[in-house]
């Protein structure tokens, strides 16, 4: 009954997301899920086996720290919507810094790409039971290549097309998972067998380095940074709030519930989500895989078309995009065949880091020379704050492995 009640209602949510009308015409609700599900896409997967096996059972004291960081984090992005906007209109320092960040985010989109769709291979193998990096890196060159060629023939609009039905399956599998890790911890609770396992929850220096790698998992935000041309600025940062504490609550509530079913010997295998849950449900391991499948291609084809029209951008339309899709091919793949999936999750980390501590930046020099600003040498401090933190996770960054 159970693995039946979660079938359904993992199918609802994500039907109710993907054709209902009033969501449909909601702005808010657009401008809002675009960040959410980049927040709760390939990081809502690995999150738990990774931190467990780094802190154990205080993974979600840890989890809360590094959701601290990226929404004081946002907190600098959202003051570079509504007082360094419209980028073009500026110049100085602030706008220096900010030309440097869009390039460096061109450049953790081409990690990212790699990462979503490692990931995305690996999930398939293990559906199928199959281990090995050179399946996945073959994998993952097939999808590159199909991606980048679509991108050079005719663009990426086709397959855009796909991400809202991924990403509403993501969202109902997140929900159901949700919902048998809730049940599952009231059976156990009624029962009287609600314990958790005894696991070395000792941090030394190499796992704070190792954490600080693990900054992708609650990566997103910035998304709202970028749509511009569809939502007003004042809304972008209101819906990127919300998605942020939307988020939270999720990633807390789910390592919270998840915590009980940590184990001895606990490897950094990416996919130990889906053995994981087996005991909640059955069918869950199943789900996980498809959903995950599903939104890692969407979300690879959402980051080669960002990267593709930051490269246009930085090059002011001088560079026709099919070369700049040709360009992403070729430095994706030649990370994929460099890489394996724990220690791109640490390298994609560090880039969005960078980019992170570029708007902190741009934060800070903007808070500077407005004399006038509201709470002014809060702000200063804060973004100053912000920027140190990412420069750590920049420089101290380590793989999972």
């Amino acid at each position: 009954m159970l693995n039946v009640l979660i079938v359904v209602t993992a199918l609802a949510i994500a039907a109710y997301l993907a054709f209902s009308p009033r969501l449909a015409n909601s702005s808010n609700w657009k401008a809002t899920v675009t960040p959410l599900a980049s927040i709760m896409g390939s990081g809502f997967l690995v999150s738990a086996p990774l931190l467990g096996l780094i802190v154990g059972n205080r993974a979600v004291f840890f989890m809360a720290g590094l959701l601290m960081l990226s929404f004081l984090i946002g907190s600098a992005i959202r003051f570079n919507i509504r007082h360094f906007e419209p980028i073009e209109n500026r110049r100085g320092r602030a706008q220096s810094i900010a030309l440097l960040s869009r390039m460096v985010l061109a450049g953790a989109y081409f990690i990212s790409v790699t990462y979503y769709l490692q990931l995305l291979a690996v999930f398939l193998l293990k559906a199928f039971g199959v281990e090995g990096t050179l399946y996945a890196h073959g994998i993952t060159t097939l999808l590159l290549l199909i991606i980048g060629g679509i991108g050079m023939w005719r663009g990426l609009s086709e397959l855009e097309q796909v991400e809202s039905y991924a990403v509403s399956l993501n969202l109902g599998m997140i929900g159901v998972l949700l919902l048998g890790l809730a049940l599952y911890n009231l059976r156990l609770l009624l029962a009287g067998h609600w314990q958790l396992s005894p696991l070395d929850g000792t941090v030394d220096g190499h796992d704070i380095r190792v954490l600080l790698g693990l900054l992708i998992v609650v990566q997103g935000f910035e998304t709202s940074r970028y749509l511009q041309d569809e939502h007003p600025a004042e809304q972008r940062i209101v819906t990127m709030r919300l998605a942020q504490i939307i988020s939270s609550v999720i990633y807390l509530a789910f390592i919270g519930l998840v915590t009980v079913l940590f184990q001895p010997g606990m490897t950094a295998d990416v996919t130990a989500i889906t053995s994981m849950v087996t005991p909640v449900a059955v069918v869950l391991p199943l789900l996980i895989s498809i959903a995950a499948i599903g939104s890692q291609f969407s979300a690879a084809v959402a980051d080669t078309s960002g990267a593709g029209g930051l490269i246009e951008d930085i090059v002011h339309r001088r560079l026709s995009p099919r070369y700049a899709y040709l360009a992403i091919l070729l430095i994706t793949l030649m990370l994929t065949w460099n890489t394996n999936v724990n220690e791109i999750i640490a390298y994609a980390s560090r880039a969005f880091a960078l980019f992170y501590m570029l708007q902190c930046a741009v934060a800070f020099a903007v808070a500077w020379d407005e004399k006038g600003l509201k709470r002014r040498r809060r702000k200063l401090v804060l973004f100053g704050c912000c920027a140190l933190a990412c420069a750590l996770v920049f420089g101290l960054g380590l793989p999972s492995e």
